[in-house]
């Protein structure tokens, strides 16, 4: 499996509900540093899994929905822990519904899987990954 990986980052503000996330219940921020892997068994006939340029084009225009914005005020978020996890595959379905509109150009349709990866620290991040 061939795999193209690029990156970006958001700052976010947000709170969960819940005893177990202790004083992240209060309002806080996080900077995200996002990775989208596209992949595919075969290169497409220029010899690419996808054009970067459009992966990374693609990947900001989604994450520019969220970037500097307080999650707990979103509409689609209401009653959701935002966490890393989730926030992952909010991000997955968002690109897979631009790869499906294509977004990634013609290359873009032989694409089979993508991985998504919120890295909330150098320590901890989540992933989210599935077939298109």
């Amino acid at each position: 499996m061939y795999s193209l990986t690029v990156r970006d980052h958001i700052m976010i503000a947000h709170s969960f509900r819940g005893e177990i996330f202790g004083p992240a219940q209060r309002v806080h921020g996080a900077t995200y540093l996002i990775d989208a892997t596209f992949q595919r068994t075969e290169l497409d006939a220029d010899g690419l899994v996808v054009d970067i340029g459009l992966a990374s084009d693609t990947l900001r225009a989604v994450l520019a929905e969220f970037n500097f914005r307080n999650l707990d005020d979103e509409p689609a978020f209401a009653g959701r822990n935002t966490t890393t996890e989730f926030m992952a595959r909010v991000v997955f379905d968002r690109l897979a519904a631009a790869i499906r509109d294509g977004r990634l150009g013609e290359g873009g349709r032989g694409l089979e899987r993508l991985k998504v990866t919120l890295h909330e620290s150098h320590i901890a991040w989540a992933s989210y990954e599935g077939a298109l």
